[in-house]
């Protein structure tokens, strides 16, 4: 399918809303509004160069990351619910955002990196196609929540350099409330068996920068700790020990948990190693290790990285 028509196909769906698990089935194109209350345009809080990435990513001049408004997750402890839980944001067509993918070129950025893309895909991947035809050349990370409908990550083969999601739910009972995601583990696992088969379940790096594969993050929840050990058994068993991992160490409760009997706190330095020993006994080697909001690499994974 080439891609023109994969991007018709996309935006056809705008008309019977099913770009997530959630299925709403509702017509955005004609002005309906589905669980993520976006239009059937691009809604951009921000867009800016981004150093705080996994190195790879961020490398030295910085990840090209454009702020998407809303998400198709509910995650009630989200670290960035200001943009993530709002709707509003600057309207943009596809053209517009493709102007801002070359502009994040011009700033020197490694990569172009839409943050929760998902309920936006089909004007993005518009968008990206119009800026290689403009001359866009640097790679185009796929930043999602791992809430994905298999599906349309079909779609998007050959279009993604580099898949981003989450695997943030081993057990079905934390998807739904945490995030009120029916089904998170299966979704995540299929779309993500998807990403390896058209990326690869590795890296590729040049001079350190991440020039094309996969990483999947993980954020360590306090009290939650059985939760991450299944995300790292589901991907150790029906996927690979070789897909790079980042373990996430920054959570923080924002206002909306700030009192949450469980969610209330920060995770100690104990359940982090837990979850740490427990991705290096199970054989995983590529992982990135976050200490103090700065990520270090095991050593299997330390090849061609300057940022180390």
């Amino acid at each position: 399918m080439e891609f023109e028509e994969k991007i018709h196909k996309l935006k056809e769906i705008f008309k019977d809303c099913v770009l997530c698990p959630r299925a709403c089935h509702v017509d955005r194109a004609s002005g309906q509004r589905g669980y993520c209350r976006l239009p059937a345009k691009i809604v951009m809080d921000c867009a800016l160069a981004h150093y705080g990435e996994e190195p790879p990513l961020s490398g030295k001049r910085g990840a090209g990351t454009i702020f998407l408004s809303s998400c198709n997750l509910g995650c009630i402890y989200c670290q960035n619910y200001q943009i993530s839980q709002s709707a509003e944001g600057r309207q943009l067509d596809a053209g517009q955002m493709a102007e801002v993918m070359l502009d994040l070129e011009k700033r020197g950025c490694h990569n172009i990196e839409p943050v929760t893309p998902t309920p936006q895909a089909p004007l993005i991947m518009e968008a990206l196609l119009l800026a290689r035809e403009r001359g866009l050349t640097i790679p185009f990370v796929y930043n999602c929540g791992g809430y994905e409908n298999p599906d349309i990550i079909r779609l998007l083969d050959k279009m993604v350099d580099i898949y981003l999601p989450d695997f943030k739910y081993g057990r079905e009972e934390e998807g739904v409330a945490f995030s009120a995601a029916p089904g998170y583990p299966r979704f995540a696992l299929d779309s993500l068996k998807e990403m390896v088969r058209q990326v690869g379940d590795d890296l590729e790096l040049k001079n350190g920068v991440a020039k094309a594969g996969v990483i999947v993050r993980h954020l360590v929840l306090p009290g939650k700790i059985e939760n991450s050990k299944e995300v790292l058994r589901l991907i150790k068993k029906e996927i690979s020990l070789n897909v790079p991992i980042s373990l996430m160490s920054q959570y923080t409760p924002v206002a909306p948990v700030r009192h949450h009997p469980l969610l209330g706190r920060r995770i100690s330095k104990d359940e982090y190693k837990q979850v740490l020993d427990f991705a290096l006994k199970s054989g995983f080697k590529n992982l990135f290790i976050q200490e103090v909001n700065e990520y270090k690499l095991t050593p299997d994974f330390n090849r061609e990285n300057p940022f180390d």
